[in-house]
């Protein structure tokens, strides 16, 4: 049976059969590095004809004799195959191969030969076959074969050129369709719609004309006669496809990227998936954009696409500084007595410092919050160099209050932790009267050290525990067992206990005995710690706000405080609310600790004094109570604001109320007052007032981006070690001509 009618038996079997000819429709397929589709791994590949076992194959046809020869001469006829024509077809009717290719020469353009349309490869997909690959060449019979009225020599040998396989790709969508006289509502449209066709069909486009009443341009294959010309209709700004000339030859491109797919594609491409997911990465924008348009792009032209649609969104980096007076002027006008400053460089304009602290803040904190605040700074992963600082204090429930914001671009000099904190005292001084007793936490910067000792001079400063133990850590690399006792030596509320834990810190490291004596107990340790504390060692700002931060990461710099103050407007509102629902004296948490206390008193016995001084005996000590100092010798009292069980015993004895013992700062009436306050809404960039007035927008201030952008990080250094030095270092070996020296790469040695 002739190989034609294989094929058409496989076709009526709707068998898939791919035919590789010259067309005038051909573009590349969609994987353009695969001219075939692989099959999968357990199938095998076995062409239905006469097996050629030359690996160096070239083919030779004579089109006159419908025969095949290899390079060593011998010949193949098409008749040679008739014995497997009837096994063949039996195993396409079966459904044995899968898949069919049909292979022509369309670049034999050779007089001598007349292309004959049976010349042609045959290659079947097999399933039950290994992975194997066996080439042959048959030919049907279309006319009787004269073999041995021909002379076989090699010098009379057509030598084929390798075949150019061209193939046909999926259809684009209709949206992407050319035709003449379609319109496009201007020349930009016009633009796009060329632009995404060229991109959905893989072949790439060359501008020849560009201007407001025509465009035309060209396949930029060499050799392809594709053109199209658009022009604009008159006395309208509609453009419409006026000729399109010849079809592609070209086959489509070969490489993985595209020429039109520009940022401003890539932009268009991934808009609406930023929109749901501003938080996607140019990774997922990457995978995305080679998944859905077959295209690879590098790692920047995705980040430039990502930045062109968030500005479009939320603005750009460059104008949301420029927008900062105006920013500051809308949070004055919705929220009164709330403070908003801002500062640029003298000398050019340059943002310098950005200082933000509601009223409802300001108003929560004097009137009901501990005098306990706060510092600590967060540095921001913006595209411009920044870093946050923020004042924090704590409600009658302990959780985070935050006071005041500030961004500024460099706080290593000291001058931005001065400048903070005489605006911290500026706003305190200016909403109230007598200025409270505060006591303030923070690190061990010199920096923030001497800007507390200038602004706040009569206030208490201690140091975070939490920043303590990772020096201490970081200075001797110790186990937990001396960061323990650090911890316990901090929490000891007499000083016997104190020295206790530093003697037994001092049996298992002397040196770290030593590096905690050198810091005065007073900055730090609670026994003898003046300040007002309640029993807060740590300001864990960072890790109650990392949230915020965390969405806010990235974003310009009036975006990022807007999510930073929707966030504390949420905060207000669901505290607020959530204390509606008490009905107790106390707030929960403090409520918690005297009735534990109440549980534990009940094994305690209590001798009465007089009226206030009380003898409370625990089994394992004695301690004197004077419940009208509101003093322990525990000191749990004192320093926590709360009675100890040995208090609450002598309470007891005398039938008070436990309840009323306690600090105002933990009841619920004043956990309304600190979020009686609302912070208000400010509205959108876009509907703010612009200054109508010459006089006003004369002394506005021009705030522009800062002077540097955020540097990458340095790159991990490998530093030689000592022992290194003297090692001999390994020769490089090619592993084409296994000769030392150099590597396959760059190896011109001839094989």
């Amino acid at each position: 049976m002739a190989n034609h009618q294989l094929m058409m038996m496989a076709a009526e079997e709707n068998h898939e059969i791919s035919s590789f000819r010259q067309d005038e429709h051909f573009v590349e397929p969609r994987q353009n590095n695969e001219l075939f589709p692989p099959p999968p791994p357990a199938h095998g590949y076995k062409f239905a004809f006469q097996p050629l076992q030359a690996t160096d194959l070239q083919i030779g046809v004579s089109r006159d004799q419908n025969e095949v020869w290899t390079q060593s001469g011998e010949i193949h006829e098409g008749q040679s195959l008739e014995g497997k024509d009837e096994v063949d077809s039996q195993e396409i009717r079966d459904g044995s191969y899968d898949n069919a290719y049909d292979i022509s020469f369309p670049d034999n353009d050779d007089d001598s030969v007349e292309a004959s349309e049976n010349d042609k490869l045959a290659l079947v997909v097999s399933e039950d076959l290994t992975d194997s690959l066996q080439l042959g060449v048959g030919h049907c019979m279309n006319t009787d074969p004269i073999v041995a009225d021909l002379d076989i020599s090699l010098s009379q040998q057509l030598e084929l050129a390798p075949p150019t396989v061209q193939c046909r790709s999926l259809a684009p969508a209709p949206e992407h369709n050319l035709e003449v006289g379609m319109e496009f509502s201007d020349v930009l449209a016009c633009r796009r719609a060329l632009r995404d066709a060229a991109i959905a069909s893989r072949f790439e486009m060359q501008t020849l004309k560009s201007d407001k009443t025509r465009f035309t341009a060209k396949c930029a294959s060499v050799g392809c006669p594709w053109r199209i010309h658009c022009a604009r209709l008159p006395g309208v700004p509609t453009f419409s496809i006026r000729t399109i000339h010849g079809s592609h030859t070209c086959g489509g491109i070969l490489h993985l990227g595209h020429h039109q797919a520009s940022v401003e594609w890539v932009a268009e491409a991934v808009k609406e998936t930023l929109r749901e997911n501003p938080h996607c990465k140019p990774k997922e924008i990457l995978e995305e954009i080679h998944q859905v348009h077959g295209i690879t792009l590098s790692y920047k032209q995705a980040w430039r696409g990502k930045e062109r649609v968030m500005a479009t969104v939320r603005g750009s980096f460059e104008e949301d500084y420029r927008l900062l007076p105006r920013y500051c002027d809308e949070i004055r006008r919705t929220n009164p007595g709330s403070i908003a400053v801002v500062n640029g460089h003298p000398d050019d304009g340059s943002f310098q410092q950005l200082f933000i602290s509601f009223h409802a803040s300001i108003s929560g904190f004097l009137n009901a919050c501990r005098p306990l605040i706060t510092l600590d700074k967060i540095v921001l992963k913006s595209k411009y160099l920044g870093t946050l600082l923020l004042a924090t204090a704590f409600d009658g429930d302990g959780a985070m209050f935050p006071l005041a914001f500030a961004i500024v671009v460099e706080e290593n000099d000291g001058s931005s932790w001065h400048w903070f904190l005489s605006e911290l005292r500026q706003l305190l001084e200016t909403n109230t009267e007598n200025m409270p007793k505060l006591t303030i936490l923070s690190n061990r910067e010199p920096s923030l050290v001497n800007g507390v000792e200038v602004s706040f001079p009569t206030a208490f400063h201690g140091f975070c525990i939490h920043h303590l133990a990772e020096s201490f850590l970081k200075e001797f690399n110790s186990d937990s067992v001396v960061v323990n006792l650090f911890w316990e030596a901090a929490k000891c509320t007499t000083e016997f206990e104190f020295h206790a834990k530093v003697h037994e810190m001092l049996q298992v490291s002397q040196d770290a005995a030593m590096w905690v004596s050198n810091i005065p107990p007073s900055l730090w340790a609670t026994y003898c710690f003046e300040g007002t504390r309640l029993g807060h060692l740590n300001v864990n700002v960072t890790e109650s706000i990392n949230g915020w931060i965390q969405e806010a990461s990235g974003l310009p710099i009036i975006q990022m405080m807007e999510c930073i103050r929707r966030q504390l407007m949420t905060l207000f509102t669901e505290r607020r609310e959530a204390s509606v629902q008490w009905s107790s004296i106390l707030v929960p948490s403090a409520e918690r600790l005297v009735l534990d206390a109440i549980e534990q008193s009940r094994a305690y016995q209590v001798h009465k004094a007089n009226e206030a001084q009380f003898e409370v005996m625990t089994g394992e000590a004695t301690l004197l109570v004077d419940i009208r100092c509101r003093s322990c010798m525990c000191r749990g009292w004192d320093l926590y604001g709360l009675p100890c069980s040995h208090a609450v015993a002598a309470l007891l004895s005398c039938r008070q109320d436990v309840f009323r013992f306690t600090e105002g700062y933990f009841t619920v009436a004043n956990y309304r007052r600190t979020y009686a306050e609302t912070i208000h809404p400010v509205p959108d960039k876009t509907m703010w007032k612009k200054m109508e007035a010459e006089g006003e927008s004369g002394d506005e201030v021009m705030i522009t981006p800062p002077r540097v952008l955020r540097q990458q990080p340095r790159p991990r250094k490998r530093r030689v070690q000592v022992e290194d030095r003297g090692r001999q270092k390994r020769a490089v070996r090619c592993s084409r001509c296994n000769q030392p020296g150099h590597f396959r790469t760059t190896c011109t040695a001839p094989i």
